[in-house]
C-alpha cells in the first residue's frame, strides 16, 4: 500500500475542528513526512506503515505546546483514526488524499 501524497486532515478536538495538511513520501523504502498547520511546518517522527495502519508522532507549539501521537487506518485515498496528546482524550482524525493540485485565489 502506498501512502505517498498530500493529505488534507481534519482533527475534531475539544476546542473545535483543526485543519492540517500532511505530506508523505516514500523513497528507497524510507517513509518521511511533514505536517503543515497553524503557521507551522513540523517533521513527522516515528513514521510507520504496517499494512493499512499508519502511525506517527509530531510536536506542535500552536495553539499550544503538545506532543501528538497519530494512529490511523488508510483505505485508498481516505484515512480515519485518532490523535492523542498526553493525558487528554483522543481526538477523531479523518483525511483525504489530494488527487489534483489545489489552487488558492
Amino acid at each position: 500500500m502506498s501512502v505517498d501524497g498530500t493529505w488534507n486532515l481534519s482533527i475534531s478536538t475539544p476546542i473545535g475542528k483543526i485543519k492540517a495538511v500532511v505530506e508523505l513520501r516514500e523513497r528507497d523504502g524510507l517513509l518521511t513526512g511533514v505536517a503543515h498547520g497553524a503557521g507551522e511546518d513540523v517533521p513527522l517522527g516515528d513514521l510507520s506503515l504496517d499494512g493499512d495502519r499508519l502511525t506517527w508522532t509530531q510536536a506542535i507549539t500552536k495553539p499550544m505546546r503538545l506532543d501528538l501521537v497519530f494512529d490511523v487506518r488508510v483505505d485508498g485515498d481516505i484515512l480515519q483514526g485518532t490523535s492523542k496528546a498526553g493525558r487528554l482524550p483522543s481526538s477523531k482524525v479523518t483525511g483525504e488524499r489530494r488527487t489534483a493540485p489545489e489552487y488558492q485565489q
